[in-house]
């Protein structure tokens, strides 16, 4: 498993299993959203620098005592007995694990690696011809030179969001230090079952079907680049914008028009993906296990400038109904009730992810001590690319400070890197270059 010249090894790889059983005959099905995602996977780091209570044995060791509480991350998929949902079958096997060493320091890494190094801190094995021997869960768990560790999660799309999986790391934060879990796993995907006698309509899901496989071989060559703003920044971007603007309608749009001036084609609209699960007449937890991300379209015009694009795009996130969210899943139940396929969900037009809300920098494995960084992709996205925004820290003096991932066809990603408009706001850019 070592190849050389690279700067990370992995040298074993294991199966955790949950320290309790569960029940013969347990299964979980999956939400129609979930059915969708069948084409994507998901992929987080989270690095913690060197403490106390982070040693490779005993992270295991509160895997177990989590996996207990996550029933669906051990099992398998399973087809029904019609063939047509998948279905989780909870066998207590198991989450696959692979241990790995980094031949440098945390803040080393952080300032130097590029973005295809990154990857190599995340474990993925696609789907095979069987699924109920394929792992839905793989953790790698990477150390580095001064006992700092990368934890990289990888999982089918189908199980998890990036709400859903941050979750599952603040989880186990809460494990490893002997706490209760704050935000407990929520189990009922009929909390999303399409409505009877339903006439649903998603024009922009509709075109994404029609369109995904004429265009997925356009662009072999992707980069990624990861802005890090800190407070300072998006104060002085939101003070030109009216005061219930957000850091994500600044960011997004701040992006938005990089990559408008530095693409060949024309772009008049941007793909939001947002999360609603607080947003449902009857909100859903937290902690509510699978997809809850809503794709919508918001059109733009670059010559209208940055101000009228951000504005535009927050009166959108902010104008989105709940019937637009059950609309969009009682389209793609009856679409795969009519016998198509999953169609990819990212792409080909440019997407952005609005996960600022995630509460990724309170996974901490010791009191009081968050991740020092935490990364998010998309596995098999494709087109035009995709601008994810993240929170930077979990400090109350930074709580509007933002990273910002962007993964672009490589020649696009170039230009925006050098952009003007983006560096004179001062972020700091790491993990970048091809992958």
């Amino acid at each position: 498993m070592t190849a050389g010249g690279k700067r990370v090894t992995a040298y074993a790889k294991s199966t955790v299993v949950s320290t309790k059983p569960v029940r013969p005959g347990k299964t979980y099905p999956l939400s129609e959203l979930d059915h969708a995602m069948e084409r994507h996977s998901l992929h987080m780091v989270f690095y913690y620098r060197s403490g106390s209570k982070l040693e490779r044995a005993r992270l295991k060791e509160s895997m177990s005592e989590l996996l207990w509480y996550f029933p669906a991350t051990t099992g398998r998929m399973n087809w029904d007995e019609g063939g047509k949902r998948w279905v989780v079958k909870c066998n207590d096997a198991g989450v696959r694990v692979v241990d790995a060493r980094a031949e440098a320091t945390v803040d080393e890494w952080i300032a130097t690696a590029t973005a295809a190094e990154e990857r190599e801190l995340v474990h993925w094995e696609p789907m095979g011809n069987d699924s109920s021997i394929w792992s839905t869960f793989y953790v790698q768990m990477t150390e580095f030179k001064d006992k700092g560790f990368a934890i990289g999660l990888s999982c089918t799309h189908m199980h998890s969001d990036a709400t859903c999986a941050t979750l599952l790391i603040k989880a186990w934060g809460d494990c490893h230090r002997r706490a209760a879990i704050a935000n407990p796993p929520f189990f009922h995907p009929p909390a999303l079952i399409p409505r009877p006698n339903a006439n649903p309509s998603s024009p922009l899901l509709s075109l994404k079907s029609s369109t995904a496989t004429t265009t997925s071989a356009a662009v072999s060559i992707f980069s990624a680049a990861t802005f890090r703003f800190p407070t300072a920044a998006v104060k002085s971007l939101l003070a030109d914008l009216p005061p219930d603007s957000t850091p994500f309608d600044a960011l997004a749009a701040l992006f938005w028009l990089s990559i408008s001036r530095a693409s060949s084609t024309s772009l008049s609209s941007l793909t939001l993906v947002t999360d609603f699960r607080k947003r449902m007449y009857a909100p859903l937890p937290h902690g509510f296990y699978g997809n809850a991300a809503h794709f919508s379209s918001v059109e733009l015009d670059p010559a209208a400038g940055w101000t009228s694009v951000a504005n535009s795009i927050g009166r959108h996130v902010a104008g989105l109904k709940e019937e637009e969210y059950w609309s969009a899943i009682e389209w793609l139940a009856a679409r795969r009730v009519g016998g198509a396929g999953a169609f990819k969900m990212y792409g080909p037009e440019l997407t952005c992810l609005k996960l600022d809300h995630v509460m990724a920098y309170a996974a901490e494995m010791e009191e009081g001590v968050g991740p020092a960084q935490v990364s998010c992709w998309i596995g098999g996205a494709e087109g035009n690319g995709i601008i994810t925004v993240l929170p930077a820290s979990a400090a109350a003096e930074e709580k509007e400070a933002r990273t910002v991932e962007v993964v672009l066809p490589a020649e696009v990603a170039e230009k925006v890197c050098k952009d003007e408009e983006i560096l004179r706001h001062g972020p700091t850019v790491i993990f970048s270059g091809k992958i």
